[in-house]
């Protein structure tokens, strides 16, 4: 008895030492982004970003949410490596994220990404990466549609895995606990959490989740029930009924109203802390930009590679 309690000790003295290591190598790693990394290599990088975004949303403002659906999803797989951005090649042994359920044929804004990069390759060659181009896009995306910006550190470097088995994204249908410990397990906070899930006043939802959610608002599930039929419940409808192409805090009304189309995100009046925050927000518009804007950089510190970690990729679709 006394041996295997001694074994026990062992392992948990070794899995602190471990998680402490990887503690140490995370914040190590973010150290290395900064502000302006490519003041000198690439001055012109943030702005060929900003212009090829910009003329992009401008064109279809429904491009803002498919940008920041992408930077979320990459970055809480593998961390922001632009591991999302990696196709499945052809015959190999597994399947990349793209693949995944959430995934699969709903990603958007691809091509923005690849455009942006494409410039960025002519006018600075091997020295601006996938991964920088995501985060600088968000931040882009964000100020055209939500009329304020953040400034994000930069410095990221690509990785060379994406796999299929891998994604473990927040699901529309997670309860409030489960959600938690989703983001929790990533370095995130339950308040950067509540102030992310704002980024569903913009973008579109398939016309199924209006059934698997009990607790929308009878009338206004009657409304969108009606608009589905007409498509064959086979469709979209807008997460915000009221601001569809505005990144506002009109989410957090919509939640007091029952008017939102996911589960999950109802699920945030379920806890004190929770709804007082979805009751701050609704209120108070500059709050929760500011919130945001700050768990948008800490998401994009996330597992980072950077210094010699990783690649610079020539394409964003493939590894070197």
């Amino acid at each position: 008895m006394m041996k295997m309690y001694g074994m026990i000790t062992w392992f948990m003295k070794l899995s602190i030492l471990s998680m402490l290591l990887m503690a140490l190598d995370t914040t190590e790693a973010q150290k290395q982004l900064k502000l302006g990394f490519y003041r000198t290599t690439c001055p012109a990088a943030e702005k060929i970003v900003r212009d090829t975004v910009s003329k992009a949303v401008t064109a279809n403002p429904g491009m803002a949410a498919g940008i920041l659906r992408l930077y979320f999803h990459d970055c809480f797989v593998r961390g922001c490596d632009a591991s999302l951005l990696l196709k499945t090649v052809p015959k190999s042994a597994s399947e990349s994220e793209q693949d995944a359920g959430p995934n699969a044929g709903t990603l958007r804004g691809l091509e923005i990404i690849d455009q942006a990069k494409a410039k960025l390759e002519t006018a600075c060659p091997n020295t601006v990466s996938c991964a920088d181009i995501l985060a600088f896009a968000a931040r882009d995306s964000t100020n055209i549609v939500g009329g304020f910006s953040y400034a994000i550190p930069s410095g990221r470097r690509d990785g060379r895995v994406s796999n299929i088995d891998e994604v473990d994204l927040p699901s529309p249908s997670f309860d409030l606990n489960t959600l938690k410990k989703t983001f929790m397990a990533k370095g995130l906070s339950v308040g950067d959490m509540v102030a992310l899930s704002g980024a569903h006043s913009i973008g579109r939802a398939g016309c199924n989740f209006v059934a698997s959610n009990p607790s929308l608002d009878p009338t206004y599930a009657k409304a969108v029930k009606s608009k589905c039929r007409k498509s064959g419940n086979s469709g979209t409808t807008n997460l915000d009924p009221v601001s569809a192409n505005r990144l506002d805090s009109q989410y957090y009304l919509n939640v007091k109203q029952h008017k939102v189309l996911f589960s999950s995100d109802q699920s945030l009046l379920d806890s004190k802390f929770t709804a007082t925050l979805v009751t701050k927000y609704s209120r108070n518009l500059t709050a929760w930009r500011n919130d945001f804007a700050a768990a948008m950089i800490r998401l994009g510190s996330l597992d980072v590679l950077t210094g010699t970690k990783g690649e610079i990729r020539k394409r964003c679709g493939v590894r070197n």
